[in-house]
């Protein structure tokens, strides 16, 4: 009896050892983690597919407790936000080397769970400081301190309220189209390392044709310096300058992932339109042309993502998803402009989420111009709930089970018009998609001077669901049989716990677009369709049927 007793309490020790080493370290199928289904890549959040509502924090505000206390509740109940992008900066949780303080991330971890949001930590270390990434010394360091916070994520988040990181913010040198420091002139005279050479001699028929170009004019010599294989200048300068950043941030990610292995990206600084040259902006970082640099040196990055300030964020986004990279937009527009954008990117290039910068600023919501006005000092707050953005996101909210759905099936698309780009052919399913911003029925050819988005989804045969703003939609038939399409069936109303719910059926003057009936059908077309408006009409289902 005592040889069983004593056997077993190793056993016992064993036993608890194992369950609470389980309970500390969630099953990788658990976790927070990006998944291919069908034809997208989504975040898989507790077992499902997760649409990111995002919105990023300024900076520093997470550190003022009391701040966001008003905060929280603004995003979540007015903004219509699932999730919060929130810094957390080296210093706030190392204080003193070696010492650690997690009491403020413990406290956004339990506010985010209090008010039922996701957060994304945005990882402030060695950049923006101008620290150099040939020291080892402080990569090491900086990737013990990343992966206390993950491996304190890990430990205290139970709901799995974190769900992605951002590691770093928008990296590269300014002032200089490379580090020319001792240790970075000597690494720059030495030989390209071979794996990079290896890599890219491997993915030759895969590279970007930016990046290809300038391999390719200096030779695509497979050894040499860095000179001789990219050739003298700025351009090989700034490939020297992302191999380096990529493989410093791939060490502290990799260090964070052995802890706590979910979702990690980098941002990126984007080209201006006066940009002459690297060190304009930050060279080396990870703009869409130097994205295979980043995939060589950092392959423990899930995602290369931009933050789009720029008008052109339609060209950006597709640039961004090339060569399958997923889409996320960390920072972008919170206005009228941001409520296109995220339409955009959700519906035509299936991001798993979109994210304003700023948001605990409610003048970051409101937009100028013609789709709104920045009121003056003396003006009351504004309804954050009746903003653009968040009417959008309260729309994009409802439709998230669809969406994601049909991102996955490929029956999605979406447009994004405005003045200078007024209207844009969508093939999708059966039909072809005629969008347009809206215009009188008599006058037609008059544009007007608004922002007009909207996303579509092919639900079933001759059937679609659409929502937006500031659009009118005719249909084309995209196969053989009768030429005109008209609608059979128009509803408009919302989702309530995932159900459709009609809110009002159209007909007649509701769906009457043009009144030169002679002309529409001439063009092939019916001179009815859909008027999307929000929040009234923004979101629609139709039933079409096809005649001659």
């Amino acid at each position: 009896m005592f040889n069983v007793r004593f056997l077993a309490c190793p056993l016992l020790l064993c036993s608890l050892a194992l369950v609470a080493r389980a309970q500390s370290k969630p099953a990788v199928g658990a976790i927070p983690h990006l998944e291919r289904r069908g034809q997208a890549t989504q975040l898989i959040v507790d077992g499902k597919p997760f649409l990111v509502l995002g919105g990023e924090l300024s900076n520093t505000v997470s550190s003022d407790t009391e701040r966001m206390k008003v905060v929280w509740p603004m995003l979540a109940n007015k903004v219509h936000m699932n999730t919060v992008l929130t810094g957390i900066s080296w210093d706030w949780i190392e204080p003193e080397e070696g010492k650690y303080d997690f009491r403020l991330v413990d406290q956004l971890i339990e506010s985010a769970r209090q008010n039922n949001v996701r957060t994304v930590w945005i990882w402030f270390a060695s950049w923006k400081n101008g620290l150099s990434t040939l020291s080892q010394n402080n990569m090491q360091a900086d990737a013990r301190a990343f992966a206390a916070l993950m491996r304190h994520t890990r430990e205290v988040d139970r709901s799995h309220r974190v769900i992605m990181v951002q590691v770093q913010n928008e990296v590269g040198v300014l002032g200089d189209s490379r580090d020319r420091s001792p240790a970075a002139n000597e690494a720059f005279a030495k030989p390209v390392p071979k794996e990079l050479l290896d890599y890219l001699a491997k993915h030759k028929l895969e590279l970007l044709p930016e990046f290809k170009q300038v391999w390719d004019a200096a030779g695509a010599r497979t050894s040499g310096t860095w000179e001789e294989v990219f050739g003298e200048g700025a351009k090989a300068d700034e490939i020297f300058m992302g191999w380096n950043y990529a493989r410093y941030i791939n060490a502290v990610t990799e260090a964070g992932k052995k802890e706590y292995a979910i979702p990690m990206f980098v941002n990126a600084w984007i080209v201006q339109p006066e940009d002459k040259g690297p060190g304009d902006y930050p060279s080396g970082g990870p703009q869409d042309h130097m994205h295979d640099i980043w995939r060589a040196g950092a392959p423990q990055i899930d995602l290369l993502c931009p933050d789009i300030y720029l008008p052109d964020f339609t060209g950006i986004v597709a640039r961004y998803g090339r060569s399958g990279n997923p889409i996320f937009v960390p920072e972008s527009a919170g206005d009228t402009r941001g409520a296109a954008n995220a339409f955009y990117a959700i519906g035509q290039h299936r991001a798993i989420g979109y994210s304003p910068f700023g948001i605990d600023n409610v003048a970051r919501l409101m937009g100028f111009g013609p789709d709104g006005a920045q009121p003056a000092g003396s003006q009351p707050p504004p309804d954050v709930e009746a903003l653009p953005f968040s009417v959008a996101y309260k729309t994009l909210a409802q439709l998230a089970p669809s969406i994601l759905e049909h991102q996955s099936k490929g029956t999605i698309a979406a447009a994004s018009l405005n003045r200078q780009n007024p209207d844009r052919q969508v093939k999708l399913g059966d039909y072809i998609l005629n969008v347009g911003l809206p215009r009188n029925r008599r006058t037609p050819a008059v544009v007007p001077d608004v922002t007009g988005y909207g996303i579509f989804m092919a639900t079933g045969p001759d059937e679609y669901l659409l929502a937006g703003n500031n659009l009118q939609i005719t249909f084309t038939p995209n196969t053989s049989g009768p030429p005109i399409a008209g609608i059979a069936r128009q509803e408009n109303g919302h989702f309530e716990n995932g159900k459709w719910v009609v809110t009002r059926y159209l007909a007649g003057d509701d769906s009457v677009l043009r009144y030169d009936i002679a002309t529409v059908a001439d063009m092939g077309q019916s001179g009815s369709g859909v008027r999307l408006s929000a929040p009234d009409r923004g979101i629609q289902r139709v039933k079409l049927y096809r005649y001659r």
